[in-house]
């Protein structure tokens, strides 16, 4: 079984470097031209040229064809594919990646949706990856994804919201009063909806980072020992900040601190700051 994602799951960050994951990726347009994430610009590029510019950026998903062209190549070596991709709430992707399937009847290709991003649709990728380097079948492979995917969380927040209004995030009434009021909204990804939902807000961003561990606090016991990874936009400060007061309070087994995928960072600038935890018994499922 061959492992395809896309570069919004930052995979090969949470931990899926040398695994041969296929990642088709994510699609940007800043300042009139438009960029494969990964291949024609790279993240602190990007964050300059979006200050440089003074223009929003737009992104989108690979087309079914995209798709369709990785499935055949790969299907020339292994007919059975898993493809394990960004939350259908939030991107087009899924659809793409089911559509392309739809283009290559050859191979037997199952679509995955992690309803979430980033490191936590990272997590779900890599134990893919490793179970199926092990032999599991694909119901075994699927299941052990659910099981990640119902206990893991992702929650952040940022200083400015401009980003967040011009993709559609938040409402554009919403996020200008906030603006106006320097307000730090603190948000999380809805485990059952794969949509971003607001879980709070503070008028500092330290408070803001305080206030994401008091939701972690929410989601779990203090005692329970997690698996945790730091994310940000460009703003490895406020990751620093952030471990410090996640570990105040819980004892956690932190994995490398990890830039999120720029795609996903052209809806937050360079100000975001967030984190992935889940149960370390449920993480400690997934095969060496």
């Amino acid at each position: 079984m061959r492992i395809v994602t896309d570069s919004g799951t930052d995979s090969p960050l949470a931990g899926g470097k040398g695994l041969g994951i296929h990642v088709v990726p994510l699609n940007v347009t800043l300042a009139g031209k438009t960029y494969l994430e990964g291949v024609d610009i790279k993240g602190e590029d990007f964050y300059n040229l979006l200050e440089e510019s003074g223009d929003l950026p737009t992104t989108s998903q690979p087309s079914p064809g995209d798709f369709a062209a990785v499935y055949r190549k790969i299907a020339k070596r292994d007919k059975e594919i898993l493809s394990v991709h960004i939350s259908s709430g939030l991107s087009g992707t899924v659809n793409a990646a089911i559509n392309g399937a739809k283009m290559v009847p050859e191979a037997d290709i199952t679509v995955v949706d992690t309803k979430t991003l980033a490191a936590s649709a990272g997590w779900q990728v890599v134990a893919a990856a490793k179970a199926a380097a092990a032999g599991w079948a694909k119901d075994k492979i699927l299941a052990l994804m659910e099981s990640i995917r119902e206990s893991s969380h992702t929650i952040y927040t940022l200083k400015e919201l401009k980003y967040l209004i011009h993709g559609g995030r938040i409402s554009h009434i919403k996020g200008l009063l906030a603006n106006l009021l320097d307000i730090k909204p603190m948000i999380g990804v809805n485990i059952e909806l794969g949509k971003y939902e607001q879980l709070g807000q503070a008028r500092t961003f330290k408070k803001a980072l305080k206030g994401l561990v008091n939701i972690m606090a929410k989601q779990f016991d203090t005692d329970e020992k997690l698996v945790t990874q730091a994310t940000h936009s460009m703003n490895p400060e406020g990751a620093e900040q952030l471990i410090e007061q996640v570990n105040e309070v819980f004892q956690c087994d932190w994995l490398p601190t990890v830039p999120i995928s720029l795609v996903l960072g052209a809806h937050t600038g360079r100000t975001m700051v967030g984190i992935c935890f889940a149960p370390a018994s449920v993480l400690a499922q997934v095969p060496e």
